[in-house]
């Protein structure tokens, strides 16, 4: 029976991780720590950004949590490898489908992942820190919704809406046959 605690330890600490992330990236990455987070809001030509000290941070932390966990202090090796199991999906979606730092391309045409790809494009279609949508990185607000807040704040459709839009009404177009 404890192997049921622990996976629902290890399940709830995974989407509990994707609010903790949604925050962080809002409030402390778009706040107090851009100085770490401009680096991924500008063009680069390193393998490497600044910002990847984030994820730096994160695994020390649940790296520590499993440790202790590990000793006796149980669930935190649960917790741990709930902030693991995140991160390794962070590092699939994010920087390899989003924003392609694997080595093969893959661009989503529908579902799902194409809500996420798109939703993250719009929140880089803003310059700087101020007034970006969508902060999460699993889950993605209605395409629909940013686009009415980045219209609502700008004045106009950035570029990544404009795509969604043109995209969007290409795959609702009848195809010829």
């Amino acid at each position: 029976m404890l192997w049921l605690w622990n996976t629902l330890i290890l399940l709830a600490t995974v989407a509990l991780m994707e609010a903790v992330a949604a925050l962080s990236h809002k409030y402390i990455m778009h706040g107090w720590g851009w100085g770490w987070h401009l680096s991924h809001h500008e063009p680069h030509t390193s393998r490497f950004e600044l910002n990847d000290l984030y994820a730096v941070v994160f695994a020390v932390l649940s790296v520590g949590l499993i440790y202790y966990g590990v000793q006796g202090m149980w669930p935190l090796q649960w917790i741990g490898a709930g902030m693991t199991t995140y991160g390794a999906l962070y590092f699939m979606v994010h920087d390899g489908l989003v924003h392609q730092r694997w080595p093969f391309r893959y661009i989503p045409r529908k579902g799902y992942l194409k809500r996420l790809y798109m939703a993250h494009r719009m929140h880089h279609a803003v310059r700087g820190r101020e007034g970006c949508v969508s902060f999460g990185f699993l889950y993605a607000p209605p395409l629909h919704k940013l686009q009415a807040t980045l219209r609502e704040r700008h004045g106009r459709k950035p570029n990544a809406a404009a795509a969604t839009d043109r995209q969007d009404a290409a795959a609702d177009a009848p195809r010829e046959k």
